[in-house]
C-alpha cells in the first residue's frame, strides 16, 4: 500500500475564487441574462452557445479529475474491502433516498393533479409526436443489462473520449488499487498523477471565471427560446415541481444532514456559488469538479469523495426522481389515462430502474422518462410534446436538487464511514476559513 502524499491531501487551487464575489457575478448573470431573454427573445436565443461551451469546458475537465483523484486517494487507502465498504454504503443511501423521491412525486401528483383538465386528444398529441422523437429514439437502449454493460468501456481511452463518469470511475478504481499494491515501486507515478491533478483543478479556476457571461447567456437563450407565455400554460405542473423539490430539500435533505449532525443551510451557504451556477446552466454536472474539491476541504476524506460523488451523479438523482413520477402522471392525466394504484406501483418499479440510469446534464431525464412511458406501454409516449416546452424549465429545480441531494451524500457517506475530519468541517461551515 502507498502512503498518499502530504501535498496530495486536497489540490491547492480553489476552483471558485473569489467566493465573496463570484456567486454576486453568477447572480447578475442569471438575471441580466433572463432580462435580456424576456425583452429581446432573438438577441437571447443567439447566446446559447455561451452556456454550451461552458459545460462542455467543465465536461472537458471531469473525466481527468476524476481519474486523478480516485486514483491518488485510493493507492494511499490500497484496501478492495474499504473501497467495497464505502461503495456498499453509498448505493444503500442512493437507493432509500431517490425512492423515497419518487414516492413523494407519486404522491403530490395524485394530491393536486395537474394535469386534470387538460383533455389532451390523439389528433393534438400527434401534433407534437415529432419534437420528442430523438428522445424516444435515445431511451431504446436503456434496458438495465444495456446500461450496466455500457459502465465497461471499449477501452482504456474511450472512458474519456466519450465523457463516461461511471466508465471514467471503474478505470479509476482499478488503476488505482493495482498502483497501491506496487508499494514504493509504484511512487513516482502517484507523486505525478496528484501534481496533475493540482493542474486540472486550476484548469477549472480558470474554466470558472467564465462562469457569470455561462450563467448569463444560458438563461437568456431558456427565456428566449420558450418565453415566459409557457410558463402560464404549464403553471400547475411548474408550481408542483418545484415545491415539492424545496420541500423535499428542507424536509428530507435537511433531517438527514441534521440526523447526521450537520446544518443544512451552512452546507447551502458553503456551496451557493456552486448551486449558482447549476441554475443558470440547468447542469449540476457544470459543478461537478467544484464539488469534489470543496467536499475534501470541508473535512472528508479523498477516496470518498472520489467514489460518492461521482457514482452520486449516476445514481443518487433526487430531482430527477421527483421530476419523473410527476412529468409521467402529468401526462397520463393530460391524456385521461387512467392508473390503477398497481399500476402507479408499478410505473414506480420501472423508475426505480431507469432513473439510475439518468446522467446529471440537461435532457437526460426527459430521455429517461421516454424509456419509462414506453416501458410501461399504457401512458401514451406522444404525450412528452406536451411538457416539452417548459422542461427547461423544470430542469433547473431537478438540477439543484441534485446537485444539493449529492452533497449532503457525501457527507453523510463520509461521517458513516468514520472518513470526516469534524473539527475542520466546523470551522469551515461556520465561515471561519
Amino acid at each position: 500500500m502507498l502512503s498518499e502524499p502530504t501535498s496530495a491531501a486536497a489540490p491547492g487551487v480553489r476552483p471558485l475564487s473569489p467566493r465573496n464575489t463570484l456567486y454576486l457575478q453568477v447572480l447578475a448573470g442569471i438575471v441580466l441574462g433572463g432580462v435580456l431573454g424576456y425583452v429581446k427573445p432573438a438577441w437571447g436565443v443567439e447566446l446559447k452557445p455561451l452556456g454550451d461551451a461552458f459545460v462542455n469546458l467543465v465536461k472537458m475537465l471531469i473525466g481527468p479529475i476524476i481519474f486523478t483523484t480516485v486514483v491518488v486517494g485510493l493507492a494511499g487507502m490500497g484496501d478492495l474491502k474499504k473501497v467495497g465498504r464505502v461503495g456498499a454504503k453509498a448505493l444503500i443511501y442512493f437507493e432509500i433516498v431517490t425512492t423515497l423521491a419518487l414516492v413523494i412525486g407519486l404522491v403530490v401528483s395524485n394530491v393536486f393533479r395537474p394535469g386534470d383538465g387538460f383533455h389532451a386528444t390523439a389528433e393534438t398529441l400527434a401534433k407534437g409526436a415529432g419534437s420528442v422523437t430523438k428522445y424516444t429514439s435515445a431511451a431504446q437502449g436503456m434496458g438495465t443489462v444495456d446500461f450496466l454493460m455500457h459502465i465497461i468501456p471499449k477501452t482504456f481511452v474511450s472512458a474519456f473520449s466519450e465523457g463516461e463518469i461511471l466508465q471514467v470511475l471503474l478505470l479509476a478504481v482499478l488503476f488505482g488499487l493495482a498502483l497501491g499494491k506496487l508499494g514504493d515501486h509504484g511512487r513516482p507515478i502517484l507523486n505525478l498523477l496528484n501534481e496533475v491533478a493540482r493542474v486540472f483543478f486550476g484548469i477549472v479556476s480558470i474554466v470558472t471565471k467564465l462562469a457569470p457571461l455561462a450563467a448569463g447567456g444560458a438563461m437568456a437563450y431558456t427565456i428566449g427560446q420558450f418565453g415566459l407565455g409557457s410558463l402560464a400554460k404549464l403553471g400547475g405542473l411548474l408550481l408542483c415541481v418545484y415545491l415539492t423539490c424545496a420541500v423535499f430539500i428542507v424536509i428530507v435533505l435537511g433531517g438527514i444532514a441534521r440526523a447526521a449532525g450537520f446544518s443544512l443551510w451552512k452546507i447551502i451557504r458553503y456551496v451557493r456559488e456552486e448551486l449558482l451556477l447549476v441554475l443558470g446552466t440547468s447542469s449540476s454536472e457544470s459543478a461537478l469538479p467544484a464539488l469534489m474539491d470543496k467536499m475534501e476541504k470541508v473535512g472528508c476524506a479523498r477516496p470518498v469523495v472520489g467514489i460518492v460523488v461521482p457514482s452520486g451523479y449516476s445514481f443518487n438523482l433526487d430531482g430527477t426522481c421527483i421530476y419523473l413520477t410527476m412529468a409521467a402522471l402529468f401526462v397520463a392525466q393530460a391524456t385521461d389515462t387512467p392508473l390503477t394504484l398497481g399500476e402507479q406501483l408499478v410505473l414506480l418499479g420501472v423508475l426505480l430502474l431507469t432513473s439510475k440510469g439518468a446522467a446529471g446534464v440537461t435532457g437526460s431525464g426527459f430521455i429517461t422518462l421516454a424509456a419509462t412511458l414506453g416501458a410501461m406501454g399504457k401512458i401514451p409516449v406522444a404525450g412528452m410534446a406536451l411538457i416539452l416546452g417548459v422542461d427547461r424549465f423544470m430542469s433547473e429545480a431537478r438540477a439543484i436538487t441534485n446537485f444539493i441531494g449529492n452533497t449532503v451524500a457525501t457527507l453523510v457517506v463520509a461521517k458513516w464511514d468514520k472518513s470526516f475530519d469534524a473539527s475542520k468541517a466546523g470551522e469551515i461551515l461556520a465561515g471561519k476559513k
